[in-house]
């Protein structure tokens, strides 16, 4: 199997770990601000248990996409494609309802790469288990 897709899945899962502890070292600071606002509780709550999810599923993604990449036989191109989404979701959002923030680009950057593997995976009679 060509190493580009797999290269391409491997660098798009360090920089979801990387960006997966820069959120969560954040987290912190988005309580602090929640508890010195005048949020109702429920959308405090909301928004902290957004922030983590956030990081889980970034961790998740991180965890599917280095699989991948380890052992190309469990996915398709599909597959990959499909994955790209999820931070192509996330950055389209993040641009919509927070404008240019870093984290957007930094996500679309991350599903560009997720994409590129995809377009580039080899059919399964060309993956060796």
């Amino acid at each position: 199997m060509a190493r580009v897709p797999r290269l391409l899945l491997v660098l798009a899962t360090l920089l979801l770990l990387f960006g997966t502890a820069m959120h969560g070292s954040a987290f912190t600071k988005t309580s602090t601000v929640v508890a010195g606002s005048d949020l109702p509780v429920f959308f405090g709550g909301s928004l902290k248990a957004f922030w983590l999810n956030d990081c889980a599923a970034m961790l998740i993604l991180a965890a599917l996409l280095a699989l991948l990449a380890a052992k190309p036989a469990m996915g398709s191109r599909g597959i990959v494609l499909l994955l790209a989404l999820f931070p192509a979701a996330i950055g389209v959002l993040l641009y919509v309802f927070i404008g240019p923030f870093f984290a957007a680009p930094f996500n679309l950057a991350i599903a560009a790469l997720i994409f590129l593997g995809g377009l580039f995976w080899p059919r399964q009679s060309e993956i060796r288990p």
